[in-house]
C-alpha cells in the first residue's frame, strides 16, 4: 500500500463542536477525536465544509487545526481543510497547516469566482508547487458553483504531491472517468454518502463522510466491505444507514449532523450564523434514525 492509499476507507469530515453562543467547545472536540480513534476511522478532516470552515476566521481556523493535531498526537492522521477562493490565501493556509504538522491538506475548488478549467489547474498547481505537503483536491459543485472536469483532475494527478480527490458530485460517471484517466495510485474518495457504496464498487478507495460523524464504526465496515468488492454484503450493511445518509442533508450540512450529535450527547447545539440549528419540522426524522440505530 502506497502513502496515497493511507486514507483508504472511511475518513470523517469532522464537525467543529460549539457552545450555544458559537464559541468552539474544545473539550467536546477532544471527545470526538477519541470517539473516531476508538471506532477505527481512517483519518479526520479538520475544518472542512462540515467543520464550518466558512464561518470561522483564519486565526481560529488554524487554532482548531492545531488543537486537533496536538490532541490526536499521531494516533490518527489529520487532513487539514485549507481551501480558499483566493489562491494566495489557500497557499498561506496550506503552509500553516504543514507547519502545524498536518498529514495532508484538503483543497476545495475556488468558490464564488467561477474559474475556468485552466484557472483551476493553475490554482492547484501553484499551491502544490508552493507547499511540500500531500494535497487532496475537493470537487463539490453543489456548493462552489464550479465543477472541475475529469480531464482537469487527470492533469493535476500527474503532480507528485497532489495525491487524490474528494469527489462530491454524486455522479457515478465521474468515478468511472477518474478510474480510467488517473494513475492507479491516485486516491479516489467520495464525498457523497448516498452513492458511496456504488462509488467504491466502481474502483474508489474510500470516502470523506458526514455520516461517519454519527456511525463511524458501522460506516468503516460498509466501506471496507465495498472496497473488497463484496457488493451484496456492503449494500446490505449500508441499507441500515440509508435513511441517515439522506436525512443528514434535509438542510444544509452541517445543520442536521450537529443536531444528531447533540441528541447523542456528544456536543451542544451550537452552530454559527448564517447557519442556524435544525428546523423543528425535521428533528423527528433525525431522532427516529438515531433510535432505529440504537444511538439514543
Amino acid at each position: 500500500m502506497t502513502i496515497k492509499h493511507s486514507y483508504k476507507g472511511s475518513n470523517v469530515a469532522l464537525i467543529t463542536p460549539m457552545f450555544d453562543d458559537g464559541a468552539v467547545d474544545y473539550e467536546s472536540l477532544n471527545n470526538l477525536i477519541d470517539f473516531h480513534i476508538d471506532a477505527g476511522t481512517s483519518s479526520i478532516v479538520s475544518v472542512g465544509t462540515t467543520g464550518e470552515s466558512a464561518t470561522v476566521g483564519v486565526k481560529e481556523h488554524l487554532k482548531i487545526i492545531k488543537h486537533t493535531i496536538e490532541y490526536a498526537a499521531r494516533r490518527i492522521p489529520i487532513i487539514a481543510g485549507t481551501g480558499a477562493n483566493s489562491t494566495s490565501e489557500a497557499i498561506e493556509l496550506t503552509q500553516e497547516a504543514k507547519n502545524l504538522g498536518a498529514d495532508a491538506c484538503l483543497l476545495v475548488t475556488p468558490y464564488y469566482n467561477k474559474p475556468t478549467q485552466e484557472g483551476l489547474f493553475q490554482h492547484f498547481k501553484l499551491i502544490a508547487e508552493s507547499v511540500d505537503i500531500n494535497q487532496i483536491l475537493y470537487n463539490v459543485p453543489g456548493r462552489t458553483a464550479v465543477n472541475m472536469s475529469v480531464e482537469t483532475t487527470a492533469r493535476l494527478s500527474k503532480i507528485s504531491n497532489i495525491i487524490g480527490i474528494k469527489d462530491a458530485t454524486g455522479d457515478l460517471a465521474v468515478i468511472k472517468g477518474l478510474v480510467k484517466s488517473c494513475p492507479e495510485d491516485f486516491l479516489l474518495l467520495t464525498g457523497d454518502d448516498a452513492t458511496a457504496v456504488d462509488f467504491l464498487l466502481l474502483g474508489g478507495h474510500g470516502g470523506i463522510s458526514v455520516t461517519a460523524n454519527v456511525t463511524p464504526k458501522e460506516l468503516q465496515k460498509v466501506y471496507m466491505t465495498a472496497i473488497a468488492g463484496n457488493a451484496d454484503l456492503a449494500k446490505k450493511a449500508n441499507k441500515e444507514l440509508t435513511s441517515l445518509h439522506q436525512n443528514l442533508f434535509v438542510e444544509s450540512n452541517p445543520i442536521p449532523v450537529k443536531w444528531a450529535l447533540h441528541k447523542m450527547g456528544m456536543c451542544s447545539k451550537g452552530i454559527r450564523l448564517p447557519l442556524i440549528e435544525l428546523s423543528s419540522e425535521f428533528r423527528p426524522l433525525i431522532e427516529n434514525d438515531l433510535k432505529e440505530l440504537n444511538l439514543i
